[in-house]
């Protein structure tokens, strides 16, 4: 997008921050980048179980990013804008990846999520053009996480 943005989706963009930053939310995304790192949907399960603390901490995580990057896909925000200040969700698709397509499957919900992949996907090729290397960036440092986590476990 070589536009800048108007002034509605800079407004926009500063509500989704906004709630970004509520105390609960903000919580539940710490919670989610400490502990997701699953390969199976049966040990994503194990992880964050329907109906306990862990899985509405997942669901809020997934929730969140799902909504703000559907305003993203249907225009509502500007490209440029939100791939230059939020990478967060890219974070989260990295770590749903591995069981999303299985997860589809079992739930009978060909949708749960597709909002991100959509916007990651798309921010896969913008950032290639606009920062070559930050994709194969934030991967290393999701593996390195995931290596912490489980030395510390």
């Amino acid at each position: 997008m070589t536009s800048k943005p108007t002034h509605e989706q800079a407004q926009l963009h500063l509500q989704i921050y906004e709630e970004r930053r509520e105390p609960r939310l903000r919580q539940a995304r710490d919670w989610f980048f400490a502990n997701c790192f699953a390969d199976t949907l049966d040990e994503a399960m194990r992880i964050a179980p329907p109906g306990t603390e862990a899985g509405t901490n997942f669901m809020m995580v997934i929730g969140y990013w799902d909504q703000a990057c559907a305003l993203l896909n249907y225009g509502l925000l500007h490209d440029d804008l939100f791939f230059e200040t939020s990478g967060e969700f890219f974070g989260v698709w990295n770590r749903i990846k591995p069981t999303i397509q299985e997860g589809r499957k079992r739930f009978s919900n060909k949708l749960f999520a597709a909002h991100i992949e959509k916007a990651a996907n798309r921010f896969e090729t913008w950032a290639e053009h606009h920062s070559p290397g930050l994709i194969a960036s934030m991967r290393q440092m999701n593996q390195q996480m995931r290596s912490q986590t489980k030395k510390a476990a």
